[in-house]
């Protein structure tokens, strides 16, 4: 099995911590140069420490806030212009929860922005050279949620499921380019945003915090929860010649929860 990306350039957003980190870790792993994209410089620059080296040359950082897909759009076109990037990994942090009927029409806007418009931006920039090199890598990591909604996860819901028919749509058009587009779907995972869950999930229900986690537990046939590690092999796996016939899916990361095929 070719799991070698020696010689490739990966842009991981998302990338100073949880799954980004862990993505770009395994990556670098595989032997690909990464970039690393997220809005805090200090975090960037330990995430960079943390990397191992590769022969193809020394893993950098460029720094956008995905609250603005203009700014978002301005860095990916630097980008491109100054290196091939044939790996893109589309990461970024999910919103509040809460009902769908509470939900504010500008909670709707900006959480499309965040997800769906700065993943366009980030493809649009990166597509010419792509497709003139024949080759490149796009993973989405998106939610279970496009399978089965979440409860409580209305905003979220919603715009991942649009992120996840956006995504098959590329994969479908990009496929004759040599270009493979494919969607993680992470279930319960150790990182700040589950933790963030639990917190609120606690505050409601007036439940101790080892109620609710063990709740959530109970629910995943693996018996616990995921870590980044295991999402971010799923991610980098997408990308290596061993999957090179591998498009347009939805590849659940959850320990067995989703109850739909």
């Amino acid at each position: 099995m070719n799991l070698s990306l020696e010689g490739r350039h990966a842009l991981v957003c998302g990338a100073s911590q949880g799954i980004g980190l862990a993505a770009a870790r395994e990556l670098a792993g595989l032997g690909a140069r990464i970039t690393l994209l997220a809005r805090n410089e200090e975090s960037l620059k330990a995430a960079l420490s943390s990397l191992p080296e590769v022969s193809s040359g020394a893993h950098g950082f460029a720094i956008a806030d995905f609250s603005k897909s203009d700014e978002v759009e301005k860095v990916a076109k630097e980008l491109a212009s100054s290196s091939e990037i044939d790996i893109l990994i589309n990461n970024t942090g999910g919103p509040a929860g809460g009902p769908i009927s509470e939900a504010s029409a500008d909670a709707f806007v900006a959480t499309f922005e965040q997800h769906l418009l700065c993943n366009h931006k980030l493809v649009q920039a990166l597509l010419p050279g792509m497709r003139e090199r024949g080759h490149g890598r796009i993973v989405n990591v998106i939610s279970t949620s496009v399978k089965a909604p979440l409860n409580n996860l209305g905003v979220s819901n919603t715009i991942r499921g649009a992120v996840a028919n956006w995504s098959k749509t590329l994969a479908n058009e990009e496929g004759k380019h040599g270009i493979r587009v494919n969607n993680v779907l992470p279930g319960a995972t150790n990182t700040s945003r589950l933790q963030g869950i639990l917190d609120a999930k606690a505050s409601k229900t007036g439940k101790s915090m080892d109620e609710v986690r063990n709740g959530m537990i109970s629910a995943v046939p693996a018996g616990r929860f995921g870590e980044p590690e295991e999402i971010g092999s799923a991610i980098a796996f997408l990308c290596t010649p061993a999957a090179d016939y591998i498009s347009g899916i939805n590849l659940p990361v959850d320990g067995g929860r989703t109850a739909s095929l």
